[in-house]
């Protein structure tokens, strides 16, 4: 009994000393970070002197703060109900024609797929140039829209560059889904007389709907997380049109003359609520039990 005791030990002080230094690291950044930032979020800190407990006063000023109430929060559930089901269809239609056998299915698979490997910052960039007043979009159109200098037209512009740019992940993984559903299937289904509306509807779309789910939940992550195309194209203007959650943690953070950290902290754990409340309810409204 005593053998068979030591041997356990030696296998756990064994599995835990190979595991230490990635469970340092998720401690320390992760663990710890997270209830740091918790802790801020209920502190002033300016990072020039020690933080100051003040309780609720982070939350309850973000009730009342006109930036965050006005712009982020609109900004940022107009951008997600936007680009996520945007994303979302396009990229299953796509899935859908690459899954054909056609011509050339490789090079169209790797052509929507060089967007997403791209720098973001990059292609935004290239953006900003491509959307100049006299910039080639303007020249191709013959208009002489400030795109990006517009508070009408800077946020929809900045969303048509994120669908571009994110199609192509969504559809390697909605492409990845379709071939592991089962041939057989199609094959019960065809010799029943079942068309392709009707082999989309009760076969296709519910066995795809984990991957949906995942996709989706993806894309509402991301979008509600969307900084870098708004930091390299807009920071936030023109007038906070574009002023996102995200990039306003960034301002109170980084950008003010004095560093509001613990309302930046408040902000993040506002903005990680959020995402856990429309994760769950698109779970209950699109992972259901599959029958087929």
């Amino acid at each position: 009994m005593a053998r068979k005791w030591r041997r356990r030990l030696g296998e756990w002080i064994a599995a835990y000393v190979l595991l230490s230094p990635y469970l340092f690291v998720f401690l320390v950044f992760n663990v710890f970070a997270i209830a740091y930032a918790l802790y801020l979020s209920f502190t002033y800190f300016d990072l020039f002197s020690p933080p100051r407990w003040i309780g609720l006063g982070n939350y309850l000023y973000l009730l009342q703060d006109r930036l965050f109430l006005q712009k982020a929060v609109p900004n940022t559930l107009k951008y997600v109900a936007v680009v996520v089901p945007t994303q979302t269809i396009i990229s299953l239609l796509l899935a859908f024609a690459l899954d054909q056998e056609i011509k050339f299915r490789r090079f169209f698979r790797t052509l929507f797929y060089v967007p997403s490997v791209t720098s973001s910052v990059v292609i935004s960039l290239i953006f900003l140039w491509l959307f100049k007043k006299t910039g080639v979009i303007n020249q191709i159109l013959g208009l002489s829209i400030d795109w990006l200098n517009s508070p009408v037209f800077a946020l929809p512009t900045i969303m048509m560059v994120n669908i571009w740019s994110t199609t192509g992940t969504m559809m390697v993984i909605f492409l990845a889904g379709l071939q592991d559903i089962p041939v057989t299937y199609y094959e019960a289904a065809m010799i029943d007389g079942a068309n392709r509306w009707q082999m989309l509807r009760h076969i296709t779309i519910p066995l795809l709907r984990p991957v949906i789910f995942f996709v989706v939940t993806m894309g509402v992550i991301g979008c509600f997380q969307v900084f870098d195309q708004i930091y390299v194209m807009t920071a936030g203007g023109p007038l906070d049109s574009t002023t996102t959650i995200a990039y306003l943690i960034y301002k109170w953070a980084f950008q003010s003359t004095t560093p509001f950290m613990g309302r930046a902290s408040a902000v993040a754990f506002v903005l990680a609520a959020m995402i856990l409340v429309v994760t769950v309810i698109q779970r209950r409204l699109i992972e259901r039990p599959t029958e087929v």
